[in-house]
């Protein structure tokens, strides 16, 4: 009754709710939200500086992020890098040499909070020609106006950068009176025409002053309160933003800190001065500021302006854009002659004339429609990840945000199981769902920020080594079972690997070696089809005729272990390879190859291991050794229980392992040749039982048919920023920012998929003849691609 009761609402569901209608409140919700973003830009201003200076909320205790955007930690040569040659000016109070000191510590991590605290403090870097001044004058009086206002005049050297702010010394010396406050906003209405002016040539900041902790205050401090504080910003704030008429003031309010000090400054040592992690913070949103429109970190997208389009791009927008216009063209023709051709009632016999018949679709139609829902893919791609359209923030990784989706996936996946139509050893079903769950896992990992966490990092290693694995199973199971080196087969399975990665790289500009996954699964797909396709051509067929044919299959994979081995001790040998033109347009990466060498390098043995996998259980297949029915275990019911416990035994150590292991290169080092261990017992338990090789979960199967394109899509649609960060489409909520930008990005990766397989049959046909002009076409595009890149590169430098 109650398998009947969920194949009835499952059936339900179905009718009212299927992937057609998903993806039509997708389209909706995209349309929806890009207004609402829109107008909000409109609203509040495009400028993701200002977020970034008055707002923002921590991520756990100390990572603070500003509202949405992303905020890069810089290291100390891009802070050289971006400060050279630049002059710094710090002036104000004691809270502004705190300032001082931490933006300093950016550059130069050994220098020294010492000497008289209530002078002038010097910073220079010689080598790279940064230099960055601390001015004392806690007031805001004639003093400070008189230095400010010497920068003004045109004979004299500006800095590019000031940095002022005063207020708890006017609070303190004069006893928190009411006349002190009239008279720092008389003075401040002085000094902000001198800012404004100097704001047309230098960036000004005015720091508003942080909350106190008034429980610590030393007696001498006690007039000094928050509402005093919050007194004197109000005056700061009203009199700088509109000391000009015309326009909106050029001098921006650094604000945020006040919000840090909120949080923080319960740690303070004497209720007045803020905490070293807030101070780092505040520095580091202030080189922020100053940097990331010229260094323009991925990673930074606060105070980034949006890239210009590059020639291969408007290119790419031209020829979707008449991909749209002609498809729309041919769906007005269509339905005008569709309602010509309407059936019409005769009127003297009262029936029905039907003057054709429903015409089947035609291979333009198919190619127009499927680059037209293409190019609007591309371009909710481009307002995602390149366009400042939608928001980004940082990750921030907990146990919580990664183990609680995973096991919510999980009972999912159990819940929805069903019987499989074939019970031999990793059959479609099954295979699919293993891509399944590991898509979900690898997803969940990204978007977690999980990488940071070992354990998880080196399980999540092996999930990668395990699609490398399937690569090597799948690929020699074809080529030894049926036979077929024909080129149709190799240019369908290069297509489908690689189609939505070239699109990609154009309308994304990046390189074909980010997207590294892909270009491995590509390479690797061709090493067993060369190694299978030379002479001799050894099959299973020619293999059972004669016992001498698997010795030279075993040659064969004993020479390319021996190439593997090679190549991954000598780096020299592979970056030459790679680095020949016109491999080194796909293989390189930051200016060389070192990237995809370590990216091969790291699961090099895998594939093999897959092929010899593969080889092994099609023998013992062949020779009836195996016991592949419907509820019977592998093996004898001994042998499979010894297996099955050398299996779990294997697994859970080599999980130990993961957990023990001291860093990353250490990790990695021996991951190559470890991680088949835990493949195969996942393998064994997973198939030895023979229940447990009957059925499989439809969830993670569902799932596992678009592991390909959920892999590509998330660097761009569901992470951000070449997932360094998160998409936020909903800013506020993080849960239903996840939920709602999930189900997009599910729907986006099913189309895709369709859309790959629509255009396959199309652009690889059967027949040799047209393939090979097709083939001729493609070459030629790509020859285009390469000239364009070429003079692209050109332009850039």
């Amino acid at each position: 009754m109650a398998a009947l009761a969920y194949n009835l609402g499952k059936r339900e569901i179905n009718h009212y709710f299927s992937v057609r209608s998903a993806k039509v409140l997708a389209l909706a919700a995209v349309l929806l939200l890009a207004a609402c973003h829109l107008a909000s830009r409109r609203y509040r201003g495009n400028d993701s500086c200002e977020y970034l200076l008055s707002s923002g909320r921590f991520l756990g205790e100390k990572v603070w992020q500003p509202h949405s955007c992303m905020m890069h930690k810089y290291k100390i040569s891009e802070a050289k890098n971006c400060l050279v040659d630049k002059h710094i000016a710090f002036i104000g109070d004691s809270r502004i040499r705190q300032l001082f000191y931490s933006f300093v510590k950016i550059i130069n991590p050994q220098f020294k909070e010492e000497g008289n605290k209530h002078e002038n403090i010097p910073f220079e870097d010689k080598i790279s020609s940064v230099k960055v001044d601390f001015l004392w004058h806690p007031e805001v009086n004639g003093s400070m106006k008189q230095c400010i206002k010497v920068w003004t005049e045109d004979s004299v050297a500006k800095p590019h950068v000031i940095v002022a702010g005063a207020a708890t010394w006017s609070i303190k010396i004069h006893n928190g009176s009411n006349e002190a406050l009239s008279q720092y906003k008389t003075n401040i209405t002085s000094i902000a025409p001198l800012l404004e002016k100097l704001a047309r040539t230098s960036d000004v900041y005015w720091v508003l002053q942080d909350p106190v902790y008034e429980d610590l205050l030393s007696e001498n401090r006690k007039m000094i309160t928050n509402e005093k504080i919050d007194a004197y910003n109000e005056a700061a704030v009203s009199i700088l933003n509109s000391s000009t008429r015309n326009s909106k003031s050029n001098v921006k309010m650094f604000s945020v800190s006040k919000l840090i000090a909120q949080e923080t400054i319960m740690e303070s040592l004497d209720g007045l001065h803020l905490p070293e992690t807030s101070r780092e913070t505040s520095a580091m949103i202030l080189m922020n500021v100053c940097c990331n429109k010229v260094l323009k970190p991925v990673d930074g997208s606060c105070c980034q302006p949006q890239p210009p389009l590059t020639l291969i791009q408007k290119l790419a927008a031209c020829f979707f854009t008449l991909s749209i216009i002609g498809y729309l063209i041919f769906y007005i023709i269509h339905r005008n002659v569709h309602r010509k051709n309407k059936p019409c009632t005769d009127l003297e016999s009262g029936e029905e004339k039907k003057n054709i018949i429903n015409t089947p679709v035609s291979s333009l139609e198919i190619l127009l429609q499927s680059f037209c829902k293409l190019g609007l893919i591309m371009a909710y791609f481009y307002m995602c990840d390149r366009a400042n359209l939608f928001m980004k923030e940082n990750k921030f990784y907990t146990h919580s945000t990664f183990f609680i989706p995973i096991i919510y996936i999980l009972v999912l996946g159990v819940f929805y199981n069903e019987n499989t139509k074939e019970t031999k050893v990793l059959n479609r079903e099954q295979t699919d769902e293993w891509k399944g769950w590991m898509q979900l896992v690898i997803l969940i990992y990204h978007i977690s920020g999980a990488s940071t966490f070992l354990p998880v990092y080196m399980h999540i290693r092996v999930l990668v080594a395990a699609y490398l694995f399937q690569t090597g199973y799948g690929h020699f199971s074809y080529f030894w079972i049926k036979g077929d080196f024909g080129i149709h087969r190799v240019c369908q399975v290069l297509f489908r690997l690689n189609f939505l990665v070239v699109v990609l790289c154009i309308v994304m500009d990046r390189p074909y070696q980010f997207y590294y996954f892909v270009p491995l699964v590509t390479v690797w797909f061709m090493v067993i089809y060369v190694t299978l396709a030379l002479w001799p051509q050894i099959i299973q067929k020619k293999a059972n005729g004669n016992c001498f044919w698997h010795f030279g299959l075993l040659l064969k994979l004993a020479f390319l272990l021996l190439c593997i081995c090679f190549l991954a001790y000598s780096q020299g040998a592979f970056e030459k390879i790679f680095s020949l033109w016109p491999l080194s347009k796909c293989f390189e990466l930051k200016g060389n190859v070192y990237e995809w060498w370590f990216r091969w390098r790291l699961d090099r043995y895998v594939v093999f291991h897959g092929m010899l996998f593969a080889f092994i259980y099609l023998a013992l297949q062949k020779r009836q050794v195996l016991s592949e029915g419907k509820g019977e275990p592998l093996f004898s019911n001994k042998i499979s229980n010894v297996l099955l416990f050398i299996s779990v035994v294997s697994f859970l150590t080599y999980s130990i392992w993961a957990s023990s292991c001291k860093n990353k290169a250490e990790c990695n080092e021996l991951h190559p040749s470890v991680s088949v261990v835990q493949i195969l017992a996942f393998i064994l338990i997973r198939n030895i039982p023979g229940y447990a090789r009957s059925v499989y979960s439809s969830f993670f199967a569902w799932f596992g048919k678009i592991s390909l394109e959920l892999f590509i899509c998330q660097y761009h649609i569901w992470l951000a920023a070449d997932t360094r960060g998160i998409l936020v489409l909903i800013p506020g909520n993080p849960t239903l920012n996840i939920i709602v930008s999930t189900f997009i990005f599910v729907c986006v990766a099913h189309e895709i998929s369709q859309i790959t397989n629509d255009l396959a049959q199309i652009i690889i046909p059967k027949d040799n003849s047209s393939l090979l002009k097709r083939l001729a076409c493609i070459a030629a595009f790509f020859c285009g691609l390469l000239i364009l890149s070429s003079i692209q590169d050109k332009l850039r430098h």
